[in-house]
């Protein structure tokens, strides 16, 4: 299966990276041929879970080098701005019966798979844990896998092949359920994550306040609410995505498993990098809507993550408070 990564970032780097090592032939995409020259002469190396690797002599180029060509599966692992951007583009790269594989986080395989088609689109969601120490350099901070699988829903071939290729790579699963997959890994993208990057703080350390439990309580219930609204029964991760009757064992779960992780989009916010909040709450935001379930927690969210983006304000536990009053006056 001829396959290109578009995306050479911590996710796409490490998959890239361990594919080379074990022999799987992939080409890469860079944004700019500045970056692609980089990578060609100095290779890429990742280190941690899973073991060391090297790959040196890659097949890199800037993504509009690659017009003309043709490829059976794409592996879209930009950014979601990124992604949106360059998924037609990359679409018309497939041979036909191609594949293009979408591993953001939040609503960016339906969005595509709405616009391309899900005959082109292959749903996605990754729990490997990467960082990009600098470009060409990765390390692996868990043995994590990719959740592939068809949004309508139900197991196929593809899916299947699609595993097969790219497991010597990194582990790579199939489900049945990719939709509920994507929603369980968006809900907890909405309040885990988000929040902490808001408040500038663990889940564990902003949801030992009252302020922060009833916030973290109204922003994953609205995405909840939106998802099987939706029609969407998300399905299990590391937790249970509906709480059961013990809430409160419940929320220890979640803290066990994701609650000391600095959240992903407080580094965004560090380095003054724009967040991916549209794809994330904003997603559910403008689903909510669309299908009549009221979202003013997620909406609230989304309008204070752009003004933090926009320098009017900084994160801090009192953003928390802040979300609190205005919601409840």
């Amino acid at each position: 299966m001829r396959t290109l990564i578009a995306g050479i970032g911590a996710l796409g780097g490490t998959i890239a990276t361990r594919a080379v090592s074990a022999g799987v032939p992939v080409w890469l995409a860079t944004r700019t041929a500045e970056s692609a020259r980089a990578l060609r002469s100095s290779g890429l190396r990742v280190s941690g879970i899973g073991g060391a690797a090297v790959a040196s002599g890659i097949q890199v180029a800037a993504l509009e080098e690659y017009r003309g060509e043709s490829f059976d599966l794409v592996v879209l692992a930009t950014k979601a701005h990124d992604a949106l951007k360059s998924a037609p583009f990359l679409s018309s790269l497939l041979s036909p019966g191609g594949t293009l594989l979408c591993i953001q986080n939040g609503g960016v395989s339906q969005i595509l798979s709405a616009r391309l088609g899900s005959s082109v689109v292959l749903g996605g969601v990754s729990n490997l844990g990467a960082t990009m120490v600098e470009p060409g350099i990765y390390e692996q901070r868990n043995a994590g896998h990719l959740l592939i699988g068809e949004l309508a829903s139900g197991l196929s071939d593809r899916a299947a092949n699609v595993a097969r290729t790219l497991s010597p790579a990194i582990e790579t699963r199939v489900t049945a359920n990719m939709r509920g997959a994507v929603w369980a890994k968006l809900l907890l993208n909405c309040s885990v994550t988000t929040l902490g990057a808001i408040a500038a703080r663990t889940m564990r350390e902003y949801i030992a306040s009252s302020t922060g439990k009833e916030v973290f309580r109204r922003t994953y219930d609205e995405a909840l609410s939106v998802a099987l609204a939706s029609g969407t029964r998300p399905e299990r991760m590391i937790v249970e995505p509906i709480p059961g009757e013990d809430y409160g064992a419940w929320i220890e779960q979640v803290i066990a498993g994701y609650g000391d992780a600095k959240p992903s989009m407080l580094q965004d916010f560090e380095k003054g990098r724009r967040t991916e909040i549209d794809f994330i709450n904003g997603y559910v935001a403008q689903v909510g809507e669309e299908i009549g379930v009221p979202v003013p927690m997620n909406a609230a969210v989304t309008e204070l993550v752009h003004r933090i983006e926009q320098g009017q304000l900084q994160p801090a536990p009192a953003r928390l408070d802040e979300l609190s009053l205005r919601l409840s006056s």
